[in-house]
């Protein structure tokens, strides 16, 4: 089993996707499990969100010490998590360094997300990211900014300062070549301010499953053959030609005069790629979306549902474009709208992960004041 499992995802690994975990918790980092699955699963990073930092302190284990303290210096609420994920990050970050100085800064990362509260806000945007950037202090961290409206200017000043960024909550194709020109025009704005552009990164996560759990649901309110049909190939076909627009980008004349200034592609990053409905197999989102030079971030169970009966065969996205555009052109030709579609997506994203970060400031603050020193 295990010589299986470390093919597949070495398999995966050699096809050029890096291997990243979509999970962080203190306890997976004290554990020495996170060090194991570097050594053993091919596992070259890590992203987090707030839903998952909520899972994790809500949960509550490895964190009463921290909170104790904090509750004893009578802190914030609002500090008091940003001391608690800032630390993992940073924790974790020191585990990745040995990859991030091995790929030379390519992979060993760890991403942190702003305040989801403030994904309509770029001044407050820019803002959190400078500061999240200073207290976790580095070098293999990743800013998350979502691609809202209002996140693409962030992104573009962000990466002018020189602070690698993952940028977050992309769905559409249209959004996605938005992302990717706020990539460039920020490395134009570090080389204008005399910075290397060989120390900034980015990653670009294009959210995957959302889209067929959104698609699917339209469809079978539709009913017929033809929609039937036309279940599970939305997300991928999405996914695919986002592919075909980062090859164009990154193909420009633009682009060309960054990398002789020796700056570095933003990779797609395929996210949310643990499938929502158990009709599909459950490694459909990594077997069908393997090409060069992208990173693809699962939560454990479908890093471990990879590992042990992935079918990786190559790449599994160039070639596939006119196929793809067929296949969104058939869900279009059923009255379901793409743009629809992905602007609801996109909102519900950021409510999403808001409510996560609601929930986890009720939870600590609960917390905070079960563990504060009595007065008297």
């Amino acid at each position: 089993m295990q010589t299986h499992m470390t093919d597949a995802l070495k398999r995966l690994s050699d096809e050029g996707v890096a291997i990243w975990l979509d999970d962080l918790s203190r306890k997976r980092i004290t554990s020495g499990n996170l060090a194991e699955l570097l050594d053993q699963q091919h596992v070259v990073g890590v992203t987090t969100n707030p839903s998952i930092f909520q899972k994790a302190i809500s949960g509550g284990d490895g964190y009463e010490q921290q909170l104790t303290e904090l509750a004893a210096r009578g802190v914030t609420v609002d500090e008091a998590i940003r001391m608690i994920t800032t630390a993992d990050v940073r924790d974790a970050a020191d585990i990745l360094r040995p990859v991030f100085d091995a790929t030379e800064g390519q992979d060993g990362r760890v991403s942190i997300e702003v305040d989801p509260r403030l994904a309509h806000e770029t001044a407050a945007t820019v803002a959190e990211a400078k500061q999240l950037a200073w207290l976790v202090d580095r070098p293999n961290t990743l800013i998350k900014i979502p691609a809202t409206r209002a996140g693409l200017p962030a992104i573009t000043e962000v990466i002018g300062l020189g602070i690698s960024v993952n940028v977050t909550l992309i769905f559409s194709l249209e959004r996605y070549r938005e992302v990717m020109d706020a990539y460039l025009a920020g490395l134009e704005k570090a080389r204008a301010r005399g910075l290397d552009l060989s120390a900034i990164h980015s990653v670009a996560s294009f959210f995957v499953s959302r889209v067929d759990a959104e698609i699917d649901k339209r469809l079978d309110a539709l009913g017929t053959d033809e929609a039937k049909a036309a279940r599970g190939k939305a997300a991928l076909a999405n996914a695919r030609l986002a592919y075909e627009a980062y090859e164009e980008v990154f193909g420009s004349e633009r682009w060309a005069e960054l990398d002789r200034a020796r700056a570095n592609k933003q990779r797609p990053l395929w996210a949310s790629t643990g499938v929502k409905d158990p009709a599909y197999k459950d490694t459909l989102y990594v077997d069908e979306l393997v090409a060069p030079g992208t990173v693809n971030t699962m939560p454990e169970a479908t890093l471990e549902a990879t590992a042990d009966h992935g079918q990786i065969t190559g790449d599994t996205v160039r070639g596939t474009y006119a196929q793809s555009r067929a296949e969104l052109a058939a869900v279009a030709a059923l009255g379901i709208s793409y743009d629809e579609v992905v602007g609801l997506l996109e909102d519900e994203g950021v409510e999403k992960f808001a409510s996560s970060w609601n929930d986890l400031l009720t939870s600590t603050e609960a917390q905070l004041k079960r563990l504060a020193p009595s007065k008297g």
